[in-house]
C-alpha cells in the first residue's frame, strides 16, 4: 500500500511484535511496556488528522500521469465529463462474460488500516447529521478478473459501507492541512505503486466494494431507467447475494453477480421476481473517482412490458445497441455517439454509460 497506509500497518506490527515479545521472555513488565507503547501509537494515528480540511476534490482524476497496471492487458482510461473517469478493457471484458470464476470468501472481514480508520471523524459523510448513512454490510473484491486459460478463483471478502468511505472514497476528497495548506493526495498515496501505475486489486488494501449495475429491457424492448439517469438496477454487492434461498453458498462469480444485479433492480423498481427472465454479464470497469472501485455490468430480460411498469421514478427509452455498437467500433467517442439518447448523454451517471458501453460492445 501506499506511504501512509503501509506506514501504520507497519508501525501497528512492530507494536504487536513488542507486545508478542514480552509474552516470549514471560516477563510482565515488558508485555506492559509493549502495550503502553501502542495505546501511545494509536493515540498518535488518531490525531493524525485533527489539523486537516477533508472537502470534495474539484480536480479531475489525473489519468494522463497515472499509468494503467502492469498485469492488465490492454487497457485504458476514459474519462467523461462530468461523471468520472473509468478504467476499461475489452479483453477483461470478454473474460467476465465467458471464464468461469469461481468464488473464495476470506475468513477475516476487511478493516482499513489504522491510518485510514482515523479518517472517520472528519469524512463529511459520516459526520452528516441530515443524512447519516446506514452502515450496511457489502462485498468487497481482492482479484481482478483477468483473462486466461481454463477456470479461475476470485477473493471476495466482508466488509461494513463505514469501510469503504475509510478507504476508497478518500480519493474523492481534497486533505488538506490547515497550517501549512499542504495537500494529502490519496489517489497516488493509496492507488499507485512505486512506478506510478494503478494497483490491481490483488495488490491493493482499499475495501474495494464491488459495484453492480444492470440494464433491464423489457418485451417491447425498452429501456428501464430510474431517477433521471441511473442504470435499471445498481448498487452494491452483499453478503446475502453470496448464498442461495436455503443458505448454500453459491459458486460462480457470475452467479454472485447477477444475483445481486437482480436484487438490485427488484429493489429499485418494485418488480416482482417472477418478472425477471434472466440475467447476462457485459462487462468490467474501475472507477477511478472512487478509489478504483471494480464495477460489473449486466443485461437483464424481463418477462413483462412497459405498460405493466409503473413508478414515479422509472421510465422508459429506446436504445439501439447494435447502431451504437458500429459508432463506437469506428471511434466515436460514448458521449459524442449519435446514437446515445440525448437524456442519457444530459443525465446519465458513469454507471449507466458504463454498462450502455458494455451492452453495445457485448
Amino acid at each position: 500500500m501506499a506511504a501512509v497506509a503501509g506506514g501504520a500497518g507497519r508501525a501497528a506490527d512492530r507494536g504487536r511484535a513488542a507486545a508478542g515479545g514480552g509474552r516470549d521472555r514471560a516477563g510482565g513488565a515488558p508485555a506492559v511496556l509493549g502495550g503502553v507503547l501502542l495505546a501511545a501509537h494509536l493515540r498518535g494515528v488518531r490525531g493524525r488528522w485533527a489539523g486537516h480540511d477533508f472537502s470534495p476534490a474539484a480536480e479531475p482524476f489525473p489519468h494522463t500521469e497515472i499509468g494503467v497496471p502492469a498485469a492488465y492487458p490492454e487497457s485504458w482510461f476514459v474519462p467523461l465529463a462530468g461523471r468520472g473517469t473509468a478504467l476499461l478493457s475489452d479483453d477483461i471484458d470478454h473474460a467476465v462474460r465467458e471464464r468461469r470464476f469461481a468464488v473464495r470468501l476470506a475468513e477475516r472481514p476487511y478493516r482499513p488500516a489504522p491510518l485510514l480508520r482515523a479518517t472517520a471523524p472528519h469524512l463529511p459523510a459520516l459526520r452528516s447529521a441530515e443524512s447519516p448513512l446506514f452502515n450496511g454490510p457489502v462485498v468487497g473484491l481482492r482479484t481482478d478478473p483477468l483473462p486466461g486459460p481454463g477456470d479461475a478463483e476470485v477473493r471476495l471478502h466482508r466488509a461494513r459501507f463505514f469501510d469503504f468511505q475509510c478507504s476508497n472514497e478518500l480519493c474523492g476528497l481534497r486533505i488538506a492541512e490547515r497550517g501549512s495548506g499542504e495537500v494529502f493526495d490519496a489517489r497516488r498515496a493509496l492507488l499507485t505503486d512505486a512506478a506510478g501505475r494503478l494497483r490491481p486489486l490483488d495488490a491493493g488494501e482499499l475495501a474495494d466494494v464491488v459495484g453492480v449495475s444492470t440494464l433491464a429491457f423489457t418485451t417491447d424492448g425498452l429501456l428501464v431507467i430510474v431517477g433521471d439517469g441511473d442504470p435499471s438496477g445498481s448498487g452494491s454487492l452483499e453478503p446475502r447475494d453470496l448464498v442461495t434461498a436455503d443458505g448454500a453458498p453459491r459458486r460462480e462469480l457470475a452467479e454472485v453477480l447477477c444475483t445481486g444485479m437482480e436484487r438490485e433492480l427488484r429493489e429499485e423498481t418494485g418488480l416482482a421476481r417472477g418478472s425477471v427472465a434472466g440475467t447476462e454479464l457485459t462487462g468490467f470497469a474501475r472507477w477511478m473517482e472512487r478509489g478504483g472501485k471494480p464495477e460489473f455490468f449486466g443485461i437483464t430480460r424481463l418477462s413483462v412490458s412497459s405498460a405493466s411498469l409503473h413508478g414515479d421514478d422509472v421510465s422508459f427509452l429506446e436504445v439501439d445497441l447494435a447502431t451504437l455498437r458500429r459508432e463506437l467500433r469506428t471511434g466515436a467517442g460514448l458521449l459524442e455517439a449519435p446514437s446515445l439518447p440525448q437524456p442519457i448523454r444530459e443525465h446519465g451517471t458513469l454507471p449507466l454509460l458504463l454498462a450502455i458501453r458494455a451492452a453495445a460492445l457485448r
